[in-house]
């Protein structure tokens, strides 16, 4: 069975973006960013790949992306509706249409349903990029967390996992460092 993996960037204090989505203050280290394209490439966006030279590098351990409507919506806005076109993509949405971009799927119904179905498919893994909304609908489907994890405090903005409180353990199996001061944290389901 394939696996669901939270993929996502997130400040000290747990925030993903500011309060209105903001990513700007983010930092992408250049450590952190040669680290990206040699372990997980499918994580570039399509447009940015023939840039950093990722053009045809195959995908490692992705096939399918999925993500809520707020994480789409910056590609959208910036000329991209097929953010991740080398890869199958999911969008949840209940007020996206459909025809904005004919390789995505728009999905307008129940998050967990489509997960364990696309879980069920053979295939490479499933990365979950945002947002925090969706992540905490799909908590229980989660496997596996990785965190690149920014030295920065933002004090308010978007939660990693927006939603109830429903206490789930992940133990922690690798920590990798940055001269940046940047982490990349893995997390595996108890």
């Amino acid at each position: 069975m394939r696996e669901l993996t939270y993929y996502v960037g997130a400040t000290l204090d747990g925030y993903i973006a500011g309060p209105n989505g903001e990513y700007d203050r983010l930092p992408i280290e250049p450590d952190l960013v040669e680290f990206i394209n040699e372990v997980r490439p499918e994580t570039v966006p399509t447009a940015a790949r023939e840039a950093v030279g990722l053009a045809g590098a195959p995908n490692r351990l992705y096939d399918t992306v999925i993500m809520g409507r707020g994480t789409y919506l910056p590609g959208l806005e910036t000329g991209y509706p097929s953010p991740y076109a080398h890869l199958e993509q999911y969008v949840f949405s209940a007020t996206l249409d459909p025809a904005l971009a004919p390789d995505v799927t728009f999905v307008a119904g129940d998050a967990v349903a489509t997960v364990r179905e696309l879980k069920r498919r053979e295939g490479k893994g499933i990365w979950l990029c945002g947002g925090g909304k969706l992540a905490a609908s799909l908590v229980d489907e989660i496997d596996e967390i990785v965190l690149k994890r920014y030295p920065l405090v933002l004090g308010g903005g978007l939660p990693l996992f927006d939603g109830p409180y429903a206490p789930l353990r992940f133990d922690l199996v690798e920590n990798r460092t940055f001269d940046s001061g940047m982490t990349v944290q893995t997390y595996r389901k108890r």
